[in-house]
């Protein structure tokens, strides 16, 4: 039996179809566990281990159970920068209340710069997005300038909310070091989920120094990126993150806890 030949073309182009969706289901989703609507409410215990978080990917950042310092997964590794500016490699059995990894596997490598400011840099990187619709994982490693970090020290039940401890952050400086952003770039429709924009981690070549990137300059270094268009989101099942209120609009709370970002300590 002979099949017409707009019944073949519409065959093949459902094969096509078919095997795009095959091929879109292997590429690297970005894994978010939690939302930064339930941090900002003061969501700061998470069933998941790092064991589990390693399985989703080698790249990212993220927070420890009960606000305790920065996570920054970088080679594999989950360094856990906490408030007294000590660095270690976490435990498998450690847990997190909000974390965003993946796979990492870069498209894109460019060379930089000198660059003045984390703005700077981060416009720098503008450059090479082909989509800001998309997500992105965005590492640099070189050789930074006045960096200035940040870690929460950890926190107490009652557990308040992020834009109110905060402000019991320590900070740390450097004049120079060398080490690697690793960064996160979430276009504005995750708001609520993630940080629209950019959210960056650092951790330096030597392991001594890190955790939230406040502000910095870029002597030299380079660049590689990876777009990201596939989410997998997961949600904890504590009481804390079902209580959460988050129909409450929390953009001002947010600008308030990124408000501390300066270009130079």
């Amino acid at each position: 039996m002979q099949l017409g030949r707009s019944y073949r073309r519409c065959l093949a182009g459902l094969v096509l179809g078919l095997a795009s969706l095959g091929s879109a289901a292997q590429e690297p989703a970005l894994y978010v566990y939690s939302t930064i609507d339930a941090l900002l409410a003061g969501v700061y215990e998470g069933e998941l281990t790092v064991a589990q978080l390693g399985a989703k990917g080698n790249f990212g950042i993220g927070t420890y159970n009960r606000l305790d310092g920065e996570m920054v997964v970088h080679d594999g590794k989950f360094y856990h920068v906490r408030a007294d500016g000590s660095v270690r490699v976490a435990a498998p059995s450690d847990r997190t209340p909000l974390a965003y990894v993946l796979p990492f596997v870069p498209t894109l490598t460019v060379a930089l710069g000198p660059s003045t400011s984390l703005a700077a840099i981060e416009a720098l990187a503008d450059q090479q997005l082909g989509n800001k619709n998309m997500f992105y994982a965005i590492e640099i490693k070189g050789q930074f300038s006045g960096i200035s970090t940040r870690a929460i020290p950890a926190q107490s039940r009652p557990y308040q909310p992020l834009a109110e401890v905060s402000t019991s952050q320590s900070v740390f400086t450097r004049d120079a070091v060398a080490g690697t952003l690793v960064g996160i770039r979430s276009p504005a429709l995750s708001k609520g989920i993630s940080v629209p924009g950019y959210h960056w981690h650092f951790i330096s070549d030597d392991l001594s120094f890190g955790g939230h990137v406040l502000g910095t300059g870029l002597a030299r270094g380079v660049l590689r990126l990876a777009q990201v268009r596939r989410l997998e989101v997961e949600l904890p099942l504590n009481e804390d993150f079902a209580k959460a209120d988050q129909e409450k609009d929390r953009a001002a709370e947010l600008r308030k806890v990124e408000s501390d970002r300066h270009d130079k300590p």
